[in-house]
């Protein structure tokens, strides 16, 4: 008989966005007998930081251990080794973050010690699990890191009841004038974009003011759709409060007018048209000077 355990772990960005830990890994322990308490925490207790000592004094009880795919999916199986009826720890390993951005460092968790359900196969048993990270647990975890997300959708100002169109967002640090990051849209309209600390200002010092709780970047987007720019923000935007400061998990969503790419090509076909019939009329000009010169 055998253990298989399929599941997956997530995080909240915000209260509509969920990022899939891909790379993380589950480790997967059998109970300490040393402390049979530690099964009361159930299975919905909040990630608890392990150090490297902690993780290297359980390892003579690993049961198993598998990588989160780019969706945030796992599968693990084992020998039966244990009664079903016994309490497992379950841990997360984070070395790298999602979009691979930030310091790389060990970081592992504690996800819970708990007495899965199991349903009895052919097999074995097989049992699921999902866990996902609140927002503000990942945004500390994010910020230790030095990793940034940044999600939101982008939407046209009027609804035309298609289908969303492609687009590509770039987000600008208007305390550098640096771009920190691009991004493409989703068929829901939705585009995420990732950067590291180091990218925010290149290699130049941060300015350090008073009050900036994050060190995050003030932040203004350009979209593009094809190469034609819908949205030009610039320093101004940023100095808005929810654009200022942006903490490591942040939501912008972003609204744009569809007429100002229509307006912005027929001003310079306007524009030509005028250089055209200005040409025209300073050559015809010039051709009754020249007859008058050889007139007189």
């Amino acid at each position: 008989m055998s253990y298989l355990l399929i599941g997956n772990i997530s995080a909240l960005i915000c209260d509509d966005c969920i990022e899939p830990l891909a790379n993380a890994r589950i480790r997967v322990y059998l109970p300490d007998i040393r402390y049979p308490a530690a099964s009361s925490q159930g299975i919905f207790s909040d990630l608890q930081p392990l150090s490297a000592k902690e993780v290297l004094m359980k390892a003579d009880r690993l049961l198993a251990e598998a990588a989160l795919d780019d969706q945030g999916n796992f599968t693990l199986s084992w020998k039966q080794e244990h009664l079903f009826t016994e309490p497992l720890e379950l841990d997360l390993c984070l070395d790298t973050l999602p979009g691979k951005t930030g310091v790389r460092l060990p970081r592992n968790f504690h996800l819970c010690t708990a007495v899965l359900h199991w349903k009895r196969s052919a097999t074995g048993y097989i049992g699921a699990y999902a866990y996902v990270v609140p927002s503000d647990i990942w945004n500390v975890i994010r910020g230790e890191a030095g990793a940034w997300v940044i999600t939101g959708t982008v939407k046209q100002h009027r609804e035309t009841g298609q289908e969303p169109p492609k687009l590509r967002v770039e987000a600008y640090n208007a305390l550098s004038g640096k771009m920190i990051g691009t991004a493409f849209t989703n068929e829901y309209g939705r585009y995420t974009l990732r950067f590291s600390r180091k990218d925010l200002y290149h290699g130049a010092l941060q300015l350090i003011k008073q009050g900036r709780r994050h060190m995050g970047p003030d932040v203004y987007f350009r979209i593009y759709s094809n190469d034609r720019i819908v949205l030009a923000e610039n320093e101004i935007h940023a100095t808005a409060p929810d654009r200022q400061d942006l903490p490591p998990c942040s939501c912008v969503n972003l609204v744009y007018r569809s007429s100002v790419m229509k307006w912005a090509s027929g001003q310079v076909q306007g524009w030509l048209q005028d250089m055209k019939m200005f040409t025209g009329k300073s050559r015809k000009k010039r051709e009754q000077w020249h007859l008058s010169d050889a007139l007189f």
